[in-house]
C-alpha cells in the first residue's frame, strides 16, 4: 500500500474532552435498578414483561422501563467530590457518557449543568463496556479523551482513553486502570462499615419485637427453659423478617425518603450502600427468618407469614388509606404478641389482645399526629401519599387519646376478672398499674401536642427517662402481685 492509499491518521482534538460516567460515578446509585424498583412500586405487573423486553436487548429493556417510570433527578445522591471537581474543569468540553437511558441522562445533565454533550443508551444501542469504548474512540479518537468511571466494565474505556479518573472503586480496580491508561486521579470509595449496615437493618426497631416475650411473662413461664428458648428464637425470627422488610421498603421508597429531612440519610437513599446489595440482603434475611420460624412450629411460621404479608400490604397500599393505616400499624404490633403465644403453644388471652390493640392504636395515632404537626409548622396542608390533612389534627388527637384511655379501661377490667385471680396471688396490687399507665398516656400525648415527640413513638418510649422509670415501677408492681 502506497502513501496515497493509507488512511489519514485521526487528529486528536486540541482540547481533550472529559467524559464522565453516570451510574456509580456522578451519582452514587444505579438508575437502571432505581427505575426497576420504581416500576415495581407503581405497576408490579409490568415486571412480568421484563424478560420479553430483555430478549430484545438491554437497551430496549431500559427504554421500555424509562417510558413507564419517572425519577426525580433533583433528589438523586450525587457524588459531591465529583461535582466539585467538575466545576473546576471548565476549560474543556465535558461529556456525560452513560449506559442509562437517554431520558434519564438528559434530565441529569440538565440538572447538573455544564455538560456540552450527552451520550447514552437509545433503545437500540446499549452504551456500556466495549460499546461505550467504541463510541468514544469513534467520536474523539484513540487516546483523545479522558474518562471518569467506577467499575470493571470501564476498563474497556480506560484502555482507549488518554487518562483515567477512578471513582468509588476498589483499590485493585484503580491499579488495573493505571496499567491500561495514565491514572490522573482516584476518588477513593467511602468506608461501607458494619455501622452502615446496622443503620440499614434498623437494629433499634428490633426493640418492637420484644413484644413476643410478653406472653412468656403474662403466662409466668419465665423460668421454663423450653419456653424461654422458643420465645428467644421467635424474637430473632421477627428481627430478621423485619429487617428484610425494612430493606425492601427502603428500596421501594427511595424518592419519598430523599424528600424527607431525616429519611434522606438512610443508606440506600443516600447512596452509601449499593442498591444491588439490598436486593440480595432482603430475600436472604427473609428466608433465614422463615427457616428459623419453622424450627419453632408451623403455627408460628404461619403467624410470621401473616405479619410479612400485612407489612408488605401496608408498604405498597394500606399506608395510603386514611385511618386504616393506623389500624394496620396497631395490628402489626399485636401480631407480634399473637406469634409469641403461638411459639409457646398456649391459649391466646382476650385481655392481652384487647389491651394491645387499643394501646398500639394510640401509638399509631401519635405517629400520624407528629407527621401532621410537622407539616403544619412547615406551612403544608396535606400529607403526601398518606391521605391526611393538617385540619385532621384535632380528630387524630382525640381518637388517639381515647384509644389510650380504653387500654387503661381494659387493664382495669382484667384486674377485676377471674383471669387475673388465677394467675396472681395478690391481684389487687395490679391496680397500681392503672394510674401509672394513665399518667404515661396523658404525658405522651401532651408532649405530642406540643410538637416535641419523636417521629417514632417507640424510640421515644425507649429513650425517655420518665418512661423507663414508669416501666421499672410497673415491673416491681407485677412482681409484688405474683
Amino acid at each position: 500500500m502506497n502513501a496515497a492509499e493509507r488512511p489519514a491518521p485521526r487528529t486528536l482534538p486540541a482540547v481533550i474532552p472529559l467524559c464522565v460516567d453516570l451510574d456509580g460515578t456522578l451519582v452514587r446509585s444505579d438508575l437502571l435498578v432505581e427505575s426497576v424498583l420504581g416500576l415495581l412500586r407503581h405497576n408490579p405487573l409490568c415486571l412480568l414483561r421484563l424478560g420479553g423486553w430483555l430478549l430484545r436487548g438491554k437497551a430496549h429493556l431500559k427504554r421500555q422501563i424509562a417510558q413507564r417510570v419517572s425519577i426525580d433527578v433533583a433528589t438523586l445522591p450525587y457524588e459531591p467530590r465529583v461535582l466539585e471537581w467538575l466545576r473546576g474543569e471548565t476549560g474543556r468540553p465535558r461529556v456525560l457518557c452513560t449506559a442509562s437511558d437517554r431520558k434519564f441522562a438528559d434530565a441529569v445533565a440538565a440538572h447538573v449543568g455544564g455538560f456540552n454533550e450527552v451520550l447514552a443508551s437509545d433503545g437500540v444501542h446499549n452504551l456500556s463496556g466495549q460499546n461505550k469504548a467504541d463510541a468514544l474512540a469513534a467520536r474523539f479518537g484513540e487516546r483523545g479523551f479522558d474518562y471518569a468511571g467506577n467499575e470493571a466494565r470501564d476498563l474497556h474505556v480506560w484502555g482507549r482513553a488518554r487518562r483515567a479518573i477512578v471513582v468509588n472503586a476498589p483499590p485493585a480496580l484503580a491499579q488495573q486502570a493505571g496499567r491500561v491508561s495514565e491514572l490522573e486521579r482516584v476518588f477513593e470509595r467511602g468506608d461501607r462499615s458494619w455501622r452502615t449496615w446496622l443503620h440499614a437493618l434498623r437494629l433499634h426497631q428490633w426493640l418492637k419485637n420484644l413484644l413476643v416475650f410478653l406472653p412468656l411473662l403474662t403466662a409466668h413461664l419465665m423460668f421454663a427453659p423450653g419456653a424461654v428458648l422458643n420465645s428467644t428464637l421467635a424474637f430473632f425470627a421477627f428481627c430478621l423478617c423485619a429487617s428484610g422488610v425494612y430493606l425492601l421498603n427502603d428500596l421501594l421508597d427511595l424518592d419519598a425518603d430523599r424528600r424527607h429531612p431525616r429519611k434522606r440519610l438512610r443508606p440506600f437513599a443516600a447512596g452509601t450502600l449499593p442498591l444491588q446489595a439490598g436486593l440480595i440482603a432482603a430475600p436472604v434475611l427473609t428466608l433465614a427468618a422463615f427457616a428459623l420460624a419453622l424450627s419453632i412450629s408451623r403455627l408460628f411460621a404461619a403467624a410470621l407469614a401473616g405479619y410479612y404479608v400485612l407489612t408488605l400490604a401496608y408498604s405498597f397500599a394500606l399506608k395510603r388509606i386514611v385511618m386504616l393505616d393506623t389500624v394496620v400499624l396497631a395490628g402489626l404490633y399485636t401480631i407480634r404478641i399473637i406469634a409469641g403465644t403461638m411459639a409457646l403453644r398456649i391459649a391466646l388471652s382476650f385481655w392481652l389482645l384487647a389491651f394491645s390493640m387499643f394501646l398500639f392504636l394510640s401509638l399509631a395515632m401519635i405517629k400520624r399526629y407528629t407527621e401532621l404537626h410537622a407539616l403544619a409548622r412547615n406551612g403544608d396542608s396535606h400529607s403526601s401519599g398518606r391521605g391526611y390533612a393538617v385540619d385532621d389534627l384535632p380528630l387524630v388527637q382525640s381518637l388517639g387519646a381515647a384509644s389510650g384511655y380504653l387500654a387503661v379501661l381494659v387493664l382495669a377490667l382484667y384486674i377485676n376478672s377471674t383471669a387475673s385471680e388465677a394467675l396472681y396471688r395478690h391481684p389487687a396490687v395490679l391496680w397500681l398499674l392503672c394510674p401509672l399507665l394513665l399518667y404515661w398516656i396523658s404525658r405522651t400525648w401532651l408532649i405530642t401536642h406540643r410538637g416535641d415527640m419523636h417521629d417514632d413513638p417507640v424510640v421515644f418510649a425507649v429513650t425517655d427517662l420518665t418512661s423507663g422509670l414508669l416501666l421499672a415501677l410497673s415491673i416491681v408492681i407485677v412482681i409484688g402481685a405474683i
